[in-house]
């Protein structure tokens, strides 16, 4: 029996279209945001953000498309190539794309500040909820360019307007000038007027741009989506009065996970081959730890933490093969997300915790997604150090969260990475 599509209660019910290859809604639900600036949000099936999914699918997706960007540049302009992802979404898929091309150091944005880390760049995500993104390379040099050419990869999950990524590459190629820029994406959905729009911007600046991406589309939206969007989710907020959370159903317990010394827990600040290296040389280890830590569990979350998805991506897929559970992959986030418990809509629950890191905007509330209701009997909850603080331990934390829709949690720390 065929799978209903995870975007037709959006598409029904606000006549939005999402239209493209035949991979396109394999790839992408659909579901509503709680944002003013756009109605709808794509969701990815495969970029272990909202949809829980296997980690060597989502591994491998990233890694892919990173050996396609190495074929396209040849193995002399890869070699020199560097990596940028973007935070927060993107920041896991940046990583495998560095995988993928094999020996590119890999940066990605961040929005933590973190004193004493130069600035090396800083750019405004328009559509986001959160949209200050900083640029905090350990190496200064890392993202210049070099006298025999450094080719630059932007790795961001949707490439829509494309907005977000050109004016990234215009502030960059101002302080940093080069010969070539990659662009990769899960997904390529610019509409018409903004196809020819990536031809002009390389003339602009004197470079040539290529775009890689896993499938190609676009949404069409009906003329005033974004108002009945607005009203679609206060409707919903009316019918579903909120109830208390379920009590915890079990006690979280820590896992020593033994992350290799001097690793950094991502690329907030640079990643190396070196650290590469050394990280894929310990994962068996920390892999056979948290097995062990899981005993009988069947059907196994790890869920890694906003920004920091690589490492739980990589203690997932290891986790794959040190164990027979079933093991899926997704994070915790910023954004906020209308919830609809429907076949045919993308977000089926959400969890709501306050955010554990003390985030330099203040305090807020953050989200885990399909975990509820997910038939999961454990979750391996992954964080850095600087995010196990009282607020992750409270009532209202995400591990008591977490607690009342499992039956076991397990609290692995990596730790945060500070330049010296």
């Amino acid at each position: 029996m065929d799978v209903e599509w995870s975007g037709n209660w959006v598409a029904e019910r606000l006549g939005v279209e999402l239209v493209g290859d035949g991979e396109l809604r394999e790839l992408l639900g659909l579901a509503l945001r709680r944002n003013p600036k756009r109605a709808h949000l794509l969701v990815s099936n495969v970029l272990g953000k909202h949809v829980p999914q296997r980690p060597s699918v989502v591994h491998g997706v990233g890694f892919e498309l990173g050996e396609r960007v190495r074929d396209l540049l040849g193995e002399a302009e890869a070699g020199r190539a560097v990596v940028l992802g973007y935070a927060e979404t993107a920041t896991g898929l940046g990583h495998a794309v560095a995988d993928g091309l094999g020996v590119a150091p890999y940066l990605h944005s961040t929005r933590r500040p973190v004193p004493g880390v130069a600035q090396a760049g800083g750019f405004e995500e328009a559509h986001s909820h959160a949209t200050s993104h900083l640029l905090l390379p350990e190496d200064p040099d890392l993202l210049k360019g070099s006298s025999d050419g450094s080719p630059l990869v932007l790795v961001d999950d949707e490439f829509s307007t494309g907005n977000t990524v050109l004016n990234t590459i215009r502030a960059l190629h101002a302080r940093y000038p080069r010969d070539r820029y990659v662009i990769v994406a899960l997904v390529d959905m610019r509409s018409e007027a903004d196809q020819g729009r990536l031809a002009e911007f390389a003339e602009e600046i004197g470079a040539r741009v290529d775009l890689v991406a896993r499938a190609r589309g676009t949404v069409r939206l009906p003329e005033g989506v974004l108002e009945k969007g607005r009203a679609l989710v206060s409707a919903q907020d009316a019918d579903h009065t909120a109830t208390a959370p379920p009590a915890p159903r079990s006690v979280p317990a820590r896992v020593t996970l033994g992350w290799p010394a001097g690793v950094p827990d991502g690329g907030r600040h640079g990643f190396t081959p070196t650290h590469r290296a050394a990280l894929e040389a310990a994962l068996p280890g920390m892999a056979a730890r948290v097995a062990d830590a899981l005993g009988d569990a069947r059907r196994v979350l790890v869920l890694g933490f906003e920004e920091l998805m690589y490492a739980p991506l990589r203690l997932g897929t290891a986790l794959e093969g040190a164990t027979t559970a079933e093991v899926r992959y997704s994070t915790t986030t910023r954004s906020p997300v209308l919830a609809v418990d429907d076949p045919g809509y993308a977000i089926r629950s959400r969890l709501v915790f306050p955010a554990h890191d003390d985030p330099a905007d203040g305090p807020g509330d953050r989200y885990a997604y399909n975990v509820a209701g997910g038939g999961f009997d454990a979750v391996v909850a992954v964080v850095d150090s600087a995010a196990d603080t009282p607020a992750l331990h409270a009532p209202d934390g995400l591990l008591a969260r977490l607690a009342g829709h499992t039956d076991r949690v397990l609290l692995a720390v990596v730790p945060s990475y500070v330049p010296s």
